[in-house]
Order: structure tokens, then C-alpha cells, then sequence
């Protein structure tokens, strides 16, 4: 069975119901996100109108067909967005917890913001 995919508004809610939506990292990472989701939707409107495959004309009208430039384009911004949400997850999750030895740095950094 598939759950449901989280979307921008759960994510929105998880923050609010943990006390981060107003955290800065969250706020900028968060806003990150979003627009790493309207490029990707984008990048997929490309390659439904012009396909997987593309050519290129060259001198003496030969073609060179290649994968459409949007496909690499689309998997980065893809592995990039879910980096993205995977950090946006984890400040959620850690946010107010008390540092351990092994401690992130960073995590460190987002809970004492503001203090």
C-alpha cells in the first residue's frame, strides 16, 4: 500500500504543530523547497510537450538526436528537493531537543536561535 505524499501544507502544519514554522532555517529552507517543487513542475512541462528525446539540426540538415537537456536538469533539481525536504524533516524533528555529545552543529545552532 502507498501513503499519501506529504505535501507543501502538511509539511506547513508538521512545522506549526513542533513550534518551527517561525524558525529561520525552517522559514528559508522551507521557502527553498517550494521553489525547487515549481522548477521541477516546470522542468515536467517540458518534457511532456517536447518529449524524452530531442533533435538538433546541423549543417547540411542532418539531425543528432539526444536526450532532452530538461531530463538531466529534472533528476538534479529531483535528488536536490529531496536533500531539501530531508533537512526541513529534520529541523522539524529536532527542533527543542537537548544536545547530546554527539550533537550536530547545525542542529545546535537552529535550537538556540532566538535565545
Amino acid at each position: 500500500m502507498i501513503k499519501k505524499l506529504a505535501t507543501a501544507d502538511d509539511i506547513r502544519r508538521l512545522a506549526e504543530s513542533n513550534g518551527v514554522e517561525d524558525n529561520y532555517f525552517f522559514a528559508t529552507t522551507f521557502e527553498r523547497y517550494q521553489v525547487q517543487l515549481s522548477i521541477l513542475e516546470s522542468l515536467k512541462e517540458a518534457i511532456a510537450e517536447e518529449g524524452m528525446l530531442v533533435s538538433k539540426e546541423y549543417v547540411k540538415g542532418r539531425k543528432n538526436v539526444y536526450t532532452n537537456p530538461a531530463v538531466a536538469e529534472f533528476n538534479r533539481t529531483t535528488d536536490s528537493a529531496n536533500k531539501t525536504v530531508a533537512t526541513l524533516m529534520r529541523i522539524i524533528k529536532n527542533f527543542g531537543v537537548e544536545s547530546t555529545d554527539d550533537a550536530d552543529p547545525l542542529m545546535e545552532m537552529i535550537n538556540s536561535e532566538g535565545e
